[in-house]
């Protein structure tokens, strides 16, 4: 593999390169999608590249406009791309070898019988996804069904033993999440018993009492906020492209555009109301032992919702820190 090579060579990756740019990134290894993000950056050849982007806005429900849209960015074709007259900085390749190794990829895509890039949505619940890290390399678990069981694996092929030479690991480590949950239902069941329940009300009180004080936010005031800032990083290149040389008349459009829609934006947010929606004042520690007796037997209640119903319920944010893993055997 192309990044075990530079790591054995001792080449710096990009974020060892410039760890400012990248403090939240490994400083040891290089990864494969820094390979690939160099392979595909068209401003390898020396030259600047603008439009290979485009913004395009979607409505959150088709039968109700007033919730408003998503803009999302796409992938422009390498035929709408625009490139300086002039070489705005040191080339890395040449113009030719960029283009030969974009149809090599594009070939191997198409051999594989998939595009570059392409997602793979799956509708089943997977109650623990993105919540469960293997113990032995810090990495997220992939949700995957084997066997008719949800697992969670970590898988450890040559690529990443050249990375990790010094780490010992299986080369596929698997969680069943039957067997996770379980162990949280029962952790949950023995919070509420009763020799617990104080300790567990007052760590709720505080909780609810911390929400109520948090800033809240409508989707449309969000989306308000990430358009202006959208906006600010656009207006920002595409005054480095007319320092670098790009056509003034075409430039010139795309900032007319990025100020017409920073304006539409700021416009936007200052109709909104001040106070999106009234916060409900926080719970006591009696209301919240008042509910948690009129649900009767917790332990009961936790262990009869489906799974489906447990993946819908719980949030990044509050859920806990990852949960570590060990090696299991495979189902």
């Amino acid at each position: 593999m192309e990044e075990a090579q530079l790591t054995r060579d001792g080449i710096p990756c990009p974020s060892a390169h410039d760890p400012a740019r990248n403090p939240h990134r490994p400083k040891t290894t290089w990864q494969q999608s820094a390979v690939r993000a160099i392979l595909t950056n068209p401003r390898d050849t020396g030259y600047e590249v603008w439009n290979k982007q485009r913004k395009e806005e979607r409505l959150l429900d088709v039968d109700d406009v007033t919730l408003g849209h998503r803009t999302s960015m796409t992938h422009n074709p390498a035929e709408a791309w625009i490139r300086s007259n002039e070489p705005a900085h040191e080339a890395i390749i040449s113009p030719d070898l960029f283009d030969t190794a974009r149809t090599v990829r594009q070939q191997r895509a198409r051999t594989q019988g998939r595009q570059e890039r392409a997602g793979k949505h799956s509708a089943r619940p997977y109650v623990l996804r993105g919540r469960i890290r293997c113990a032995l390399c810090g990495r997220k678990m992939q949700p995957a069904t084997i066997h008719n069981h949800v697992c969670y694996r970590c898988g450890f092929n040559a690529q990443e033993q050249a990375l990790y030479p010094d780490l010992t690991h299986p080369r596929t480590v698997y969680l069943r999440e039957d067997i996770v949950c379980k162990a949280l239902d029962q952790w949950i069941a023995r919070a509420f018993a009763s020799d617990r329940l104080t300790a567990t009300v007052e760590a709720l009180a505080h909780a609810s009492a911390a929400a109520s004080t948090a800033e809240t936010r409508t989707p449309e005031q969000t989306q308000a906020r990430q358009t202006i800032k959208n906006c600010e990083r656009r207006l920002t290149r595409y005054q480095a492209a007319l320092e670098t040389g790009a056509d003034p008349t075409v430039v010139t459009q795309w900032i007319n555009n990025a100020q017409r829609d920073k304006e539409t934006a700021h416009n936007k947010l200052k109709a909104l109301p001040a106070t999106t929606r009234k916060k409900e004042p926080p719970l006591s520690a009696q209301q919240i032992r008042d509910v948690t007796k009129s649900l009767g037997e917790t332990a009961q209640r936790i262990h009869t919702p489906a799974q489906s119903r447990k993946a819908r319920s719980t949030t990044p944010s509050a859920s806990p820190s990852a949960t570590n893993t060990q090696q299991r055997p495979r189902p």
